[in-house]
């Protein structure tokens, strides 16, 4: 079947809207979608350069990890990519459809691709991989990057009682406040500094949602642990992201003097079936404005330009197959620049 798609032909190079020979559904559970919108994520990036823990190095690919889509009977879904069938960035995709929910008519098919991604690492996070109990305090390590910046509202919507956002970019650290963050820490060059901060302000948290890992998250550990008032008070360290490198330098004493819990939230480490389950309530919290984002909608045939284009800090790129859409900005609940 003949469709357009952006098409990975070699790593490292950007993908190209060119045509793409889409394999019939093989079976019953598998099924056509035209394809409305899919968001450009970061972890789409990762996948299309072969960089990520689940790359199989097979070319050429169609990339994406998640999207929403219109089956033939008309229903609108939302859907997780299969590793073994056609990515979603394309005019039309087959799904697994036993990785899929549907959506309700009307539903914003932009603002549900913009969001779901970045929200639920932390919504499976802190529902099912150490389930937060009301009141709870969590600090956000990396609060200044889009996912982070929804792990600050999804940790609020659960039931936290204080939300420290811990992050570099000066700007979107002073809007954390007004999406639901009690303090934030400024993460700079300066160790000792950030290191009394983060332990002035979030030594006595419950659990850590870390999107940076490396040696901030190397740091903040020892920060955070050497402050606490009660070492034998349970420490939750959720490793979600690895933006500030892949390996971290952390002291045997760390995992002896305290009680402090270190697991991953990812691929793996939760089912799919877990995955899905959640996913009902999660669209359920961002129809309903419960979860803001900001969101610009691109039409699929300029991929390759939007691919390459700097990221706007706030903003998730979300390509839409129609060529009858204009490029336009789509913003809900989130002010521009936020």
């Amino acid at each position: 079947m003949d469709i357009h798609a952006a098409v990975v032909s070699s790593f490292g190079n950007p993908p190209r809207y060119e045509p793409f020979d889409l394999p019939a559904p093989a079976d019953e559970d598998q099924a056509l979608v035209d394809v409305l919108a899919v968001g450009l994520h970061p972890r789409v990036r990762t996948g299309a350069s072969g960089s990520h823990y689940t790359s199989t190095g097979k070319l050429p690919m169609v990339p994406g990890v998640d999207g929403v889509g219109r089956r033939a009977d008309g229903r609108l879904v939302y859907f997780v990519a299969d590793d073994e069938l056609v990515g979603p960035m394309a005019t039309r995709t087959v799904i697994d459809s036993r990785h899929s929910i549907p959506l309700p008519d009307g539903a914003d098919v932009v603002k549900i691709a913009a969001a779901m991604n970045p929200a639920m690492s932390s919504w499976v996070a802190l529902r099912r991989r150490v389930p937060i109990e009301a009141g709870q305090s969590v600090l956000i390590l990396g609060a200044t990057g889009n996912a982070g910046q929804m792990a600050v509202q999804v940790a609020k919507r659960l039931g936290a009682g204080r939300v420290v956002g811990a992050g570099r970019d000066q700007a979107r650290l002073a809007t954390l406040p007004g999406i639901g963050a009690d303090a934030t820490v400024a993460l700079t060059d300066d160790a000792d500094a950030t290191a009394a901060a983060l332990a002035k302000e979030a030594a006595e948290v419950d659990l850590v949602i870390d999107y940076l890992w490396g040696k901030p998250a190397g740091d903040a550990i020892m920060a955070l642990l050497q402050a606490r008032a009660d070492r034998s008070r349970a420490l939750n360290w959720i490793q979600i992201g690895a933006m500030a490198g892949p390996t971290i330098e952390l002291p045997s004493v760390a995992l002896r003097s305290a009680n402090f819990r270190l697991q991953g939230n990812g691929q793996g480490a939760v089912s799919t079936r877990t995955y899905l389950e959640e996913l009902p309530s999660l669209v359920d919290e961002i129809e309903a404005g419960g979860l803001t984002v900001t969101a610009e909608a691109v039409p699929l045939a300029d991929v390759e330009s939007a691919w390459s284009a700097p990221e706007v800090p706030g903003v998730r790129t979300v390509l839409v197959p129609s060529r009858r859409q204009d490029r336009h900005a789509v913003r809900t609940g989130v002010t521009e620049g936020a």
